[in-house]
């Protein structure tokens, strides 16, 4: 496949690109998960899942509801807040949680617990978190994913209501105590067998955030050298100029703009990006994503210009790729009018990388 982002979403037209769940796209231990909708290539490289972890996604629910049965639980009188629940530990060691089961709130609700300083989680967010949840009415732990020391990362809008009502607003270093209403949770699915979740069981969760997507890059500005493509316009909306007249490097060029001071990709990385595609014959912009909606995916299914080249680039940095056609485009793509031979000149902002 010869689009760029052979392995991310893909462009409903040229300049326009559809954005769905990341969900399906995430590449960490995953269990509960179900099989992503795909639409058009799709990425082929994948992390197997194992039975270590439950993630609090929206998909997860669906895995426990065909055995599930509607609650046998006597009522009970649901709590107006969180006091009654008490958590101790410091952010980033395994909390010790107080529930006084059984117990239910009257409605979805958190309460921070340690208050960080870091970025914003929004609703449009990608984070890195590790959790702790248990089921409000047993008290029982259904997973957690400290001891293992092994965090999730995954788009806000893909998990569970009661989840994103959670963290949405809260701040990464911050420790947050969430109870979640049966609704908000998995009364939809008809409860969750897998992990003991009957409807009307209310959740407890205990997260702590630990990264956010970036917005757009931020960092120290790097002078390129003077015979490179030029990148101007502001950083919600770069234009870049080529000399169209001027030789195009023989071999790949990775110049840094801004270089940010988040997590380094790795070969491994699934990634969320914002860019914008020129040819350099013609000096045009063949698609972008700035104005419409980031990229998500694994960097192992972008071309291989890509996948040398955002190697080592840090999360926050704006990078400037020149490549080559043998990385690129080799046949080219009629598709997106590039002709064989063409080189290719991105300019990349990294948003977001995981493994």
């Amino acid at each position: 496949m010869n689009w760029a982002l052979s392995g991310l979403r893909y462009p409903s037209r040229v300049h326009m690109f559809s954005r769905r769940r990341v969900g399906g796209l995430v590449v960490a231990l995953l269990t509960l998960l179900l099989s992503a909708c795909h639409s058009g290539a799709t990425p082929t490289a994948s992390a197997s899942p194992t039975d270590t972890q439950f993630v609090p996604t929206a998909s997860a629910s669906a895995s426990g509801s065909a055995s599930a049965s509607p609650s046998t639980h006597p009522s009970i009188t649901p709590s107006t807040n969180l006091d009654g629940i008490s958590v101790t530990g410091d952010f980033g060691k395994p909390p010790t949680v107080n529930i006084p089961a059984p117990w239910a709130i009257d409605k979805t609700q958190s309460k921070t617990i340690v208050q960080g300083t870091g970025g914003t989680v929004t609703a449009s967010s990608m984070i890195e978190v590790n959790y702790w949840g248990a089921n409000g009415y047993t008290g029982k732990v259904f997973d957690e994913s400290f001891s293992a020391n092994k965090p999730i990362s995954y788009a806000v809008s893909g998990f569970i209501t009661g989840f994103q009502t959670g963290v949405i607003g809260q701040k990464v270093g911050s420790r947050v105590l969430i109870g979640i209403t049966g609704p908000d949770g998995y009364d939809s699915s008809g409860g969750n067998a897998n992990i003991g979740i009957q409807v009307g069981d209310c959740l407890v969760f205990v997260v702590d955030i630990l990264s956010v997507s970036a917005t757009g890059p931020s960092g120290a500005t790097v002078t390129p050298p003077p015979d490179l493509p030029t990148v101007s316009g502001d950083l919600k909306a770069p234009v870049v100029t080529i000399d169209t007249k001027a030789t195009p490097p023989s071999t790949l060029t990775v110049q840094p703009l801004i270089k940010g001071t988040g997590k380094a990709v790795t070969a491994a990385s699934t990634i969320r990006v914002d860019y914008a595609e020129y040819a350099w014959s013609t000096g045009k912009l063949v698609k972008q994503t700035y104005g419409y909606a980031p990229l998500d995916g694994a960097l192992s299914s972008t071309i291989p210009g890509w996948q040398t080249g955002l190697v080592g680039q840090t999360v926050g940095s704006r990078v400037l790729l020149i490549v080559p056609p043998a990385q690129a485009y080799p046949s080219g793509d009629p598709r997106i009018n590039i002709k064989p031979g063409e080189t290719m000149v991105y300019v990349i902002d990294i948003l977001f990388s995981y493994e």
